[in-house]
């Protein structure tokens, strides 16, 4: 049982929940961590009655995930190489990644307007991975930044990927420069405040710049059931169609559009296109 003081409050500000899943011992694909197979598993996720946002709740010690854990448990020492190189030579009919970059292109030409003094377009890629995404960006002409919180990703980013790489926590470093697109390809949903994350990025905008945004659709994988990846261990939120457009809107931002899909991968995802708050919006293209 997960005690009531440890259950965070909804992003809607809700605190009134109602349980979906309990787990007592990781379910079949989840990464094997440190802290979550050292004993004494019990996790619970849980679904909000306003937003329909999910959480997912535990009392494992989680807090150095992100130091190195994550890529050795989910790559091994060695393994970035391997997998960039079978992710970049997949079919395109089988990438998640070519139909994220052909729908950021088609949204960056409808967005942008026409200025050759522009030059580039620019990119900042938050929790970078395995670069896939800058790469394949780069190769389509914009100037790639790839962050993420361990250096081994970073040298990849830079030596493999040939983009320009930050090592650090997103929250805490200073990059000194704007951008014309940041993106979160399934970051926010591993963090315990993505509001905050995402408000950040408006630090990192140029003046008619946008963010691009995935997340696991829980309100599509539920009815497939517990064993779904949209709800292992290491995703603290779990999205909605509206959670989506509150996190947004609690950022500083427009959901200007927010699609729902199934990957080839057969991620459940929800992606959106985000644009600052400005006097006049736009409404919401839901799809």
């Amino acid at each position: 049982m997960i005690r009531a003081e440890t259950i965070p409050s909804c992003i809607c500000g809700s605190r009134n929940f109602s349980p979906v899943f309990v787990y007592e011992a990781p379910p079949d694909g989840e990464i094997q961590f440190d802290f979550s197979t050292s004993g004494g598993y019990h996790r619970e996720v849980l679904r909000c009655e306003r937003c329909g946002h999910f959480i997912s709740v535990h009392e494992m010690d989680d807090r150095r995930l992100y130091d190195g854990q994550y890529v050795n448990s989910t790559y091994g020492q060695n393994g970035l190489r391997t997998a960039f190189d079978r992710i970049v030579s997949l079919d395109p009919t089988k990438s998640d990644n070519q139909g994220r970059v052909r729908r950021i292109l088609e949204f960056s030409r409808q967005h942008f307007t026409a200025d050759a003094a522009r030059g580039r377009p620019s990119l900042l890629d938050v929790g970078s991975g395995l670069c896939v995404f800058p790469y394949r960006m780069k190769a389509e002409g914009w100037d790639c930044t790839a962050l993420d919180p361990d250096p081994r990703s970073v040298r990849h980013a830079e030596e493999v990927a040939g983009v320009t790489g930050i090592c650090g926590d997103f929250m805490a470093v200073d990059i000194g420069r704007t951008f014309d697109l940041v993106s979160f390809n399934k970051v926010l949903e591993h963090v315990k405040n993505p509001v905050d994350m995402l408000a950040k990025a408006r630090n990192y905008l140029k003046a008619d710049g946008f963010v691009y945004v995935e997340l696991p659709d829980g309100e599509a994988a539920v009815y497939e059931g517990p064993g779904r990846e949209e709800f292992f261990i290491e995703h603290h939120h779990i999205f909605s169609f509206a959670s989506l457009a509150v996190l947004a809107a609690a950022a500083g931002f427009s959901a200007t559009v927010v699609e729902r899909l199934r990957e080839p991968s057969t991620k459940f995802t929800l992606r959106g296109f985000l644009k600052p708050v400005s006097p006049v919006e736009s409404p919401v293209a839901w799809s």
